[in-house]
């Protein structure tokens, strides 16, 4: 996929990376694939939280699909 959207994608995590981190956690990006999805991988805190699940629908995908109209939703790996 465009290495412009992997950035785009990358760019809004990063804006998004700093509450994860007051956490104790991070996001990683693994891919984008040609469906649209973002896949990530939670990191630290964030990896086992049990409130990870709304932190990427309700944060992280709804920001993504915000500003980057060719995501689709994403998958936690």
């Amino acid at each position: 996929m465009s290495s412009q959207i992997l950035a785009q994608i990358e760019d809004v995590l990063d804006t998004i990376r700093p509450a994860l981190h007051a956490d104790g956690g991070d996001v990683e990006l693994v891919e984008f694939d040609e469906e649209g999805f973002v896949h990530l991988e939670m990191h630290g805190a964030c990896g086992g939280c049990p409130m990870s699940t709304a932190t990427l629908s309700l944060g992280i995908e709804a920001e993504l699909r915000r500003q980057i109209p060719e995501v689709e939703g994403v998958i936690t790996v």
